[in-house]
């Protein structure tokens, strides 16, 4: 019998990458998740998992200020032991690639992203050009041992076209993409789960719209942290009056409050079963920024909505411009303005945008995941 190990970043948080984490799960459940942390409180999704983390878990404060250590995390994970283990897979936009093997382990690396703040994101991380200056040597380290440790894995995975592109520019490898999963049986068009609905009555009373014409709630779902851009669609939504609902948190909480008029609603942190209703009762989801795939947009087009999205990134690839949604050219305040005052939701058949989204769905990343290791493994096909 196949032995299989996980491996991740680190075990913090719930997002995207923690999806394929759960759905690799689903395939092989006795698999441990080997990571560098694990936040026991901020991470209830891998109370399913054996979660192995390192040394680096006994140091004070890591679990809520790991960026801190970024520079020990090759060394945590260089100290896993994967010697008993037929294959191994590691789900990185950092340091996992990093692991060592023996050359009978078969090593595949699930890349989300090459390491963004050594390349594609720098200018997101470093704001100020003092320090930007400054921090140059000690980039330039750490982009060669990024390049050293990508050769590492047997295979390389890109999440997306749009991370290929990085993986050949940065590393100079190619791979075959598997598109991450969207679980097309919780976003659907048609049953609205009840429990955990959050102020569902006041949503219907302010935001469903009416037959005077008032128009109903358009819908940003994102961590609120600055690269995604959110300020971007609260200020155009200042501007237009429109009703706008925002569902995450983050670091830009505090800020988007404080420059948000009236019209735009915050709440917070909702369960994925919460946040179906809002996606099925919107006009349509707003996605401003570049994203290396952007699993945002498929829920919204699995609940038959439209989406409106900065084209740019894995986007791209999920919308069908003029049937699923429509795409803004500059991440600016008149380009958004421009693309929702031209955008019609009655256009757009839930049909059509439901059909987009299947083409994503869970059991298809599960199989072509699946044929794909038996392909290595029986194959010996290896870059």
């Amino acid at each position: 019998m196949m032995k299989l190990a996980l491996v991740y970043d680190r075990v913090t948080k719930i997002g995207g990458a923690e999806r394929v984490l759960s759905a690799l799960h689903e395939l092989w459940p006795e698999a441990p998740l080997y990571t560098p942390v694990y936040d026991f409180g901020g991470a209830q999704w891998a109370k399913q998992f054996k979660v192995i983390p390192s040394f680096l878990q006994n140091i004070p404060f890591i679990r809520k200020h790991h960026e801190l250590f970024f520079w020990l995390m090759p060394l945590a994970f260089e100290s896993f032991e994967f010697s008993e283990y037929d294959v191994v897979i590691s789900v990185t936009s950092e340091y996992a690639k990093s692991i060592v093997t023996k050359p009978e382990t078969l090593h595949l690396c699930y890349c989300l992203t090459p390491t963004r703040y050594l390349w594609s994101g720098q200018t997101n991380y470093i704001t100020n050009p003092i320090l930007r200056w400054l921090s140059k040597p000690i980039v330039k380290y750490f982009q060669i041992y990024d390049k050293i440790i990508a050769q590492r894995p047997d295979n390389i995975i890109p999440i997306s076209r749009t991370v290929q592109d990085r993986i050949t520019k940065y590393y100079g490898r190619k791979g075959e993409t598997i598109y991450p999963p969207v679980d097309t049986n919780l976003f659907n068009c048609h049953s609205v789960p009840r429990h955990g609905i959050y102020k569902d009555n006041y949503i219907d009373s302010r935001f469903r719209g009416n037959d005077k014409g008032e128009k109903g709630y358009y819908l940003v779902v994102s961590r609120l942290v600055k690269y995604k851009r959110v300020d971007l669609v609260v200020k155009t939504f200042n501007e237009l009056g429109w009703n706008l609902v925002i569902i995450g948190t983050g670091a830009e909480d505090k800020r988007l409050h404080r420059i948000a008029k009236p019209n735009v609603s915050f709440l917070g942190q909702l369960t994925d079963e919460a946040i179906v209703g809002y996606y099925q009762k919107c006009e349509a989801v707003i996605f401003p920024t570049d994203e290396d795939f952007g699993i945002v947009p498929l829920e919204a087009q699995a609940c038959g909505k439209p989406v409106i999205a900065y084209r740019k990134g894995g986007a791209t690839e999920t919308v069908i411009e003029g049937k699923t949604g429509e795409f803004f050219d500059d991440q600016t305040v008149e380009s958004l303005k421009a693309a929702l005052l031209k955008f019609k939701p009655e256009k757009y058949k839930p049909t059509d945008c439901r059909a987009q989204a299947e083409k994503f769905s869970k059991e298809k990343f599960k199989k072509e995941f699946s044929n794909y290791i038996d392909s290595r493994l029986h194959g010996n096909d290896k870059e």
